[in-house]
């Protein structure tokens, strides 16, 4: 079977988590091809949509179900049910990933569906996503959208499944304790975990856990966890989330002491965002960016060194990237992993920022 997944706006680092999940789950995969935020890979087996719920760097899942040149994918279209609604109203978007055969399908889904007496209308996608290396791609706006099918060079289909961001965003911001300004996206949250290939039964550990963003998304992955962070506050805020969330209090361990020389059980992956440094209301110097950077590598250095003999698999965690006139500065991950006897993920650090970040992030997978 062959699947599109249509990424966000950090490509490179949505594709290392599909790579990093399908890993984690078993799945044989190949990649067979990259245009722009799209990717589309051929799997052993079928795929269910839901694991879009899993996911924090794909967007939409689309399965193919015609190829080849325009008349072949058309003598295939022409046996299938193109849609499956009980309206005879019908608006529909086209994705199209580097096709040239974008007008012949655009022409052939407008006779299609006027044979078949349906009042359908193609819509355009009316959104759009500044991706990372700064280039827009089209995302749909409207929900009223009904049919999303895609164009992949010389492969057709359809979404078969999409994120539900405005049920994470309700869910987020119904949370009893959030913080803003400090506390990470749920997307991301589900990108760390993944790249821990963390399992569910396993257990997590989150030695920077803050208010409970990453254990909550653990948890709803049926992952059991482990939270430590040296505020009191923090964790106090952290239980009453996950009070709120009402997971059971057998699945989670929160704890109140500095991961730096706290004695743990063993756990099978570390998924994190460490203390970033204090918020930049002002572009830094490079003197004070080298200082945020030196604090960080030594926090990351004694905690590392405290927890790894009790980590089974793999340490993901976030670090600063801090802007300055000139360029961005990063922690020395070399350093890092030779001090701590660890060795770096093939393809990490990668970058996440936003051109208007002061202090963006880079991921590091450590194994």
């Amino acid at each position: 079977m062959k699947y599109l997944f249509i990424l966000g706006r950090n490509v490179d680092l949505s594709v290392a988590e599909l790579k990093s999940f399908f890993e984690k789950e078993k799945i044989n995969y190949k990649i067979i091809s990259i245009v722009s935020n799209g990717v589309l890979l051929e799997t052993a087996k079928n795929i269910d949509s839901g694991i879009i719920e899993k996911l924090g760097g794909t967007i939409s899942i689309g399965e193919v179900i015609a190829e080849g040149n325009s008349e072949q994918i058309f003598k295939e279209l022409d046996k299938q049910n193109l849609y499956s609604g009980t309206s005879n109203k019908l608006n529909y978007v086209i994705y199209d990933f580097n096709s040239k055969i974008f007008d012949d399908v655009h022409l052939y889904l407008k006779h299609r569906f006027k044979e078949e007496k349906m009042k359908a209308t193609e819509k355009k996608l009316t959104g759009n996503i500044k991706l990372q290396s700064g280039e827009f791609v089209p995302n749909i706006a409207s929900n009223l959208i009904q049919e999303q099918f895609f164009i992949f060079e010389n492969n057709f289909g359809r979404i078969i499944g999409s994120c539900n961001y405005e049920k994470i965003e309700k869910r987020d911001m119904g949370k009893p304790v959030r913080r803003e300004s400090l506390s990470i996206s749920p997307r991301l949250a589900k990108i760390l975990i993944n790249l821990s290939q963390a399992k569910e039964d396993e257990t997590l550990l989150d030695p920077f856990c803050g208010i409970g963003t990453i254990l909550q998304e653990a948890l709803l992955q049926k992952i059991k966890v482990i939270g430590v962070d040296r505020d009191k506050t923090a964790v106090d805020s952290a239980k009453m989330n996950l009070k709120w969330f009402n997971f059971s209090d057998k699945d989670y361990k929160l704890i109140n002491e500095d991961s730096s020389k706290i004695k743990i059980q063993n756990v099978d992956a570390v998924a994190t965002e460490p203390d970033l440094g204090e918020l930049q209301k002002k572009i830094p110097n490079e003197e004070k960016a080298k200082q945020i950077i030196s604090i960080f590598e030594k926090l990351m250095i004694n905690v590392i060194k405290n927890l790894k003999k009790n980590v089974k698999g793999k340490i993901v965690f976030t670090a600063p990237l801090v802007k300055t006139k000139s360029t961005k500065i990063s922690p020395d991950f070399k350093k890092i992993a030779s001090q701590t006897g660890m060795k770096i993920a093939r393809g990490f650090p990668i970058d996440e920022f936003r051109e208007d970040s002061i202090v963006g992030r880079s991921i590091l997978v450590l194994e």
